[in-house]
């Protein structure tokens, strides 16, 4: 709410000008009904007559088509394509992004990462470490949670639910478990189980490292690896891992090519986002980003000077799509993150971003065009109507003539 409303209105070119324009033209077509007759002589009427055509031939009809037209087929040519505007201004806005941030999970991978490694450690058994961890994992709504409890139940088929369970958003998970003999080798009675980053459990003050040569091999394949320590004792190391996107190295390389700074955002640590972007050609990385972090992420690139469109599908992503100068949504993601969006996908495919961009670019070319012919016709017969040179039909012609003009280049 508060990145909503932090968004000033766009203020158009158009709106600004006409309240100039318009008083403008009426008052000189009041001195042209009033001053010649005076200083002159001749009929009133004759100059009254003038001063009329002089506001035909000043009429801003096309001027009032030139945005809205170019804006309709836009839009309209964006629907067909599979990215739905949400109104004219953010397909005004999108033709001045230089930066975009691309979330990693759901956005530049597919969303759905498997268990790849379980390095079990102290005097667990890799089937005890999964077990466990799979319990702790049960009520978690994360992707790389659900991961673990898919692996766990697939090898152990039903789980008992966890006595008690705390989500550490950005961090991790917190459950207390019990589990009798048989399954694991000696039972354990509500044991205190930590699952998640480093950062979690140095802040824990657990010390993984005796396991770090393993930690820093697993991170630096581009695996998110996962830390559980079972009463405050390291227990075992799960790497996860998410498939990239077949089109999300070509999206990146479309963006760079455009001028276009590609920064990734993740809440993974530096070396595994590090890997996971050289993949895909991304060299701005922001990696260890907490979900409450992600809308200030999207600030320290606008105090930049950089105008921001931020892609997601989370919930929260939600706060940076709205503090974005655009805020990109796929179609695939939660309704929340579409409601904040100016922009959705409605395919699951990242080279619609920069078709987006240059939807906007194409637009926005054909608005200044628009101008110049609502312009031209306005510039070159004012002088001649203020003067009493031009025909009244004439005058008619040339303001519908600019119109369609207008209307035409737009549909082009």
């Amino acid at each position: 709410e508060e990145a909503q409303a932090s968004r000033a209105p766009t203020q158009r070119f158009i709106d600004r000008f006409a309240k100039i324009y318009t008083p403008i033209v009426v008052a000189i077509a009041c001195l042209v009904a009033v001053i010649p007759p005076l200083i002159f002589g001749g009929l009133w009427t004759d100059w009254i007559y003038k001063a009329l055509v002089l506001l035909v031939i000043a009429c801003p009809c096309a001027l009032g088509l030139a945005t809205p037209t170019a804006i309709m087929v836009g839009t309209g040519k964006g629907a067909e394509s599979g990215i739905l505007i949400k109104g004219g201004e953010h397909l005004e806005t999108a033709y001045k992004i230089d930066a975009v941030i691309l979330d990693k999970t759901g956005t530049i991978t597919k969303g759905r990462p498997e268990v790849t490694d379980l390095v079990p450690l102290s005097d667990f058994t890799a089937e005890e470490a999964i077990y466990l961890a799979a319990i702790v994992e049960k009520k978690s709504e994360h992707p790389l949670g659900v991961a673990i409890y898919e692996k766990g139940k697939q090898e152990h088929g039903a789980l008992p639910d966890p006595e008690e369970f705390t989500a550490l958003p950005g961090q991790g998970v917190k459950a207390r478990v019990s589990v009798p003999a048989g399954i694991t080798r000696k039972p354990l009675a509500g044991v205190e189980i930590y699952l998640g980053t480093r950062k979690l459990m140095e802040e824990q003050g657990i010390d993984f490292g005796a396991a770090e040569k393993a930690l820093t091999g697993l991170e630096d394949e581009g695996k998110t690896a996962m830390l559980m320590a079972v009463d405050r004792q390291p227990a075992a190391i799960i790497a996860v891992a998410d498939t990239l996107k077949e089109t999300a190295k070509e999206a990146v390389g479309e963006l760079a090519a455009m001028g276009i700074d590609v920064y990734m955002l993740t809440g993974d640590n530096r070396r595994t986002a590090a890997a996971v972007a050289r993949q895909v050609g991304i060299d701005n990385v922001l990696a260890e980003v907490l979900p409450e972090e992600k809308a200030e992420k999207v600030e320290d690139l606008k105090e930049q000077g950089k105008v921001v469109a931020m892609v997601g599908d989370g919930i929260n992503d939600a706060p940076a799509l709205a503090a974005a100068a655009i805020g990109i949504a796929l179609g695939s993601g939660t309704d929340v993150a579409i409601e904040a969006a100016g922009i959705t996908l409605l395919r699951d495919d990242l080279r619609a971003v920069p078709a987006a961009v240059r939807l906007s670019r194409q637009t926005m070319r054909k608005i200044k065009q628009n101008l110049f012919w609502a312009f031209i016709y306005n510039t070159l017969g004012i002088p001649f109507a203020a003067f009493g040179f031009l025909n009244p039909v004439i005058a008619g012609a040339a303001m519908a003539f600019s119109s369609v003009s207008v209307v035409t280049n737009s549909l082009s």
